[in-house]
Order: structure tokens, then sequence, then C-alpha cells
């Protein structure tokens, strides 16, 4: 195949994985409006800071048909897009949502001011941001695959995968998992095609967007190691990749700073809307004005206090018995990570004895095993561990599904090897969707395609339902 082929095939798949990553974030949008009627909401014990009813009928509208997409940590971005950090435990969710938010609604979305309010105007901005992000971002996904696992097919299907993540919700809610998503594999992307600059700003943006973007350091400091014991590129990239990771950490440093500015510092007194007020004394929020607990440490660093003292994060600190559903829930992606992670590592123990540092002369069993998979499937493993011993057990679902490729290009290995069926019948030289296929044949697959597609689908319908309704969910 001559290059001109090769580049109208991957465009063609770049034009179905788009294709398909909006139909499905629209079919996304459909089913949190109909759950969000026909279901009640809950009434959570969850930030919900006090707002004025619809008053317009853009308002009532954008409500009906996007407020499922409001709930929870939602409202957090909300509030901090409107209102600025107001309160500390806000200072928890990095700032590069908002900002987007913010920008949106002030400038592509600016007349809708006059018929919208200004919640309403950043609901609206979200959406539409969240379903550019997630779509590019299952592009990349693509582009990454092609590069890592040297092979379109796996690549092509491990995107559409993403496109029907059981963490389907969150790409579509307001949250930051999209544009973490898009920032990383794009910043992963660039890495190996050693274009530095590119991939050092959207890691930086990975990391403005969530704190986990700072374990995207790992693959700067292992190129950088590389390069000096191979000699790819030898003393001089490995400086680049230095210099890189000290401006990936920059802005959690800068954040971090920024609290203590706002939190610890005299500051002129502001004016606080009195029902913000309030709901701080009633709810025990601290806001602006007094100096936290945390200000008087050696290192004023908020945000590690606030996961521990909001949200009770720490080791070990939810292993407890009440949680027991919450290790349910969390059990599916557990048990997918421990797979992914096995079916590595069987086969390459000796990458693991030498770091992934330097290759030794081995046929890898399939695209799946290759070599430049191997610091992937660190950061995974690095990522799950801390997931499960850390963090909120049930939040890894969501986590893991935004943050690495891994689970995508392990399902998409597992199901080729099941149903080799779906790419033998092609029209002319580009298949049709094999996920489709898949669906259209569900009486004649293999057990374990069924459960992995099956899990998919069911934690995208079942997590839709219940998120939306300000029910738990992952």
């Amino acid at each position: 195949m001559n290059l001109l082929a090769m580049w109208t095939l991957r465009d063609l798949f770049l034009q179905e994985i788009l294709r398909f990553s909006l139909c499905c974030r629209g079919f996304t949008f459909a089913l949190q409006v109909f759950f969000n009627i026909l279901i009640p909401d809950h009434k959570a014990d969850a930030f919900s800071p006090p707002r004025p009813p619809p008053s317009t009928t853009g308002d009532y509208l954008i409500e009906l048909f996007l407020g499922g997409l409001g709930r929870w940590d939602a409202e957090h971005f909300l509030f901090i897009a409107e209102h600025g950090y107001l309160y500390e435990h806000n200072m928890a969710f990095f700032p590069l949502l908002p900002l987007l938010l913010v920008g949106l609604s002030k400038g592509p979305l600016w007349p809708m001011k006059w018929v919208l309010s200004t919640r309403s105007q950043l609901l609206l901005s979200a959406a539409v941001l969240n379903c550019a992000c997630s779509a590019l971002a299952g592009a990349v996904i693509y582009l990454l695959g092609c590069l890592v696992l040297q092979n379109r097919r796996t690549a092509f299907l491990a995107a559409l995968l993403f496109c029907i993540s059981p963490a389907s919700i969150f790409m579509a809610a307001t949250y930051s998992e999209s544009l973490f998503a898009l920032s990383t594999f794009a910043g992963l992307w660039l890495l190996e095609k050693r274009k530095t600059l590119g991939c050092c700003l959207l890691l930086c943006l990975a990391t403005s967007a969530r704190s986990n973007g700072l374990i995207n350091v790992g693959f700067l400091l292992h190129t950088g190691a590389r390069a000096i014991i191979q000699g790819i590129g030898g003393l001089k990239r490995a400086i680049k990749m230095l210099m890189a990771t000290l401006v990936v950490t920059l802005p959690f440093l800068f954040f971090q700073y920024y609290g203590y500015r706002s939190f610890c510092l005299p500051s002129p007194k502001e004016e606080i809307p009195q029902e913000l007020l309030q709901l701080a004394i009633d709810k025990g929020y601290h806001a602006r004005g007094t100096p936290p607990v945390w200000c008087f440490s050696s290192i004023p660093v908020a945000y590690s206090y606030l996961q521990s003292e909001y949200w009770g994060v720490g080791f070990l600190k939810y292993f407890q018995l009440r949680q027991i559903p919450n290790f349910l829930l969390a059990m599916p992606v557990m048990v997918l990570g421990i797979c992914t992670v096995w079916e590595y590592a069987r086969a390459n123990l000796h990458l693991f004895k030498t770091l992934g540092l330097w290759d030794i002369e081995k046929k890898p069993l399939s695209e799946y095993h290759g070599s430049r998979l191997f610091v992937y499937i660190v950061h995974f493993t690095f990522l799950m561990v801390f997931g499960i011993l850390c963090m909120h057990v049930q939040v890894i679902t969501r986590m893991l599904f935004s943050s690495s490729p891994m689970l995508f290009w392990f399902c998409a290995y597992k199901i080729q090897k099941n149903e080799p069926w779906i790419w033998g019948l092609e029209r002319g030289r580009f298949p049709s969707n094999p996920v489709l296929r898949l669906f259209r044949a569900w009486p004649s697959l293999r057990l374990q395609t069924k459960v992995l597609l099956g899990y998919f689908l069911g934690y995208w319908f079942i997590g839709t339902a219940l998120h939306v309704n300000f029910l738990p969910w992952t």
C-alpha cells in the first residue's frame, strides 16, 4: 500500500471514529433527558449551592435537556466558573475546565446571555465543550494506538470502544474527564512522535485539568532515561525531558500558590452574596476571609488537606464494611485492570527486569505485547493500585478509563482474538464499524466478548440513569 493510500485509509478511520463518537454523545444526552424525566431526583448530601429557579423559556429548556449533566461534582465546576474559588473545598477542583466554560460563555455563546442565565450558559458551554473533547479524544486514541501498537485495526477498534466507555456519562457531564483524556492522549501521541514542545504544553493542560496529570511525568522521565541508555538523542533529549517534567508540574504548583494567596494572606474585603455566606454557615464550609487550618502547615498545600478532610481520602481509609457496595461497583474495572496487566506481564517479564529501558531481542506475541507498551502498563498499574488503596474506590472506573488507553487496547486485542471475523467482510478498503457489527451478531459472540461489551453498555446505561438523578455512581 503506497503512502497516499495509507493516509486515505487513516482519514476514513478518523471520520468513522468522529461520527460514531458524536452519535454516542448525542445518545447519552438523549438518555439522560429520558432518565431525568422518568426518575425523581434523590436528595443527596452533596454540594448544592442556592440558585434562582429558571426564569426564561431558555432556562427551562436548558434545565430540561441538560440539567442531568450538572450533578455531583459538576456543581463544583459550575459554581467555580460563576463565583470563583469562594470556599476552600472548591480548591480540590482544578481550574482548566471552569476557565474554558467562562471563555465559551463570554465568547462564542455570549449572545445567549439575552435568553439564558449565567448557569444555563455555563451548562450549555460544558455540553458543547465535552462533546467536542470526547470526540477528539477518540480520534487521538486511534492515532496514539497506531504508533504504539503498530496495528491500525486494533487502534481503530480501541478508539470505537472509547466512544462507548463505561465512563460515558462523565464524558458528557460537566466533569473534566473529556478534557483530561484529550490533553493526556494528545500529549502522549506527540511524545511518541518526539514533538517535545507540543507534548509538554498538552501535558501541562492535563495537569491544569486534574491532579493525576502529575503522574504523566513518568512518561517523560522514562523517555529521558531510555535516551541516555540507548543513545536515542543522548543527553540532549534527556535534558529536554527533564525540563518538560518540571514544566508539567508547574500548573499544580501555581494552583496551590493561588490557593495560598486567596485563603491564607490578607486581602481586601470582598462582597460575598448573603445566601452563599449562609450556605457556608449551614454546611460548615470555610469561605475566603479567615485563614483555614492548612495555611499554618510547614508546607501549606491545600489539595492533600482537602482530600483528606472533606472526602476522607488516604491510605486504606476507604477499607470499611459500609463501603463494600462501592468495592463491588468498582470490581469489574479492577478485574479487567488485573487481566490487562497480567496479559502483558506474563509475556514480557524480561522488560520488567530491565524496566523497559533497553530492549532484549524478542519477537512480541502480538501487537498488544510490544515493548512500547511497557511504560503505559506501568502508568496504568500505578493508577489502579493507588486508586484501590488510597481513593474512593468507585471513582477508579472513570479515572482509569479517562487517564490511560490500556483498557481499550486490551479489550480491542481480546475481542479481535475472540471474533477474528469482524474484519473479514470489508467494503473496498474500508471496513464497516466493527462495534456495530458485533452488536448485530450478538447471539453468535463468544462469552468473553459478550461480557466485555455487556460491561461497557451496562455501565453506560445504568450510570447515566443513576448519575443524572443524584444517585451514587462511579
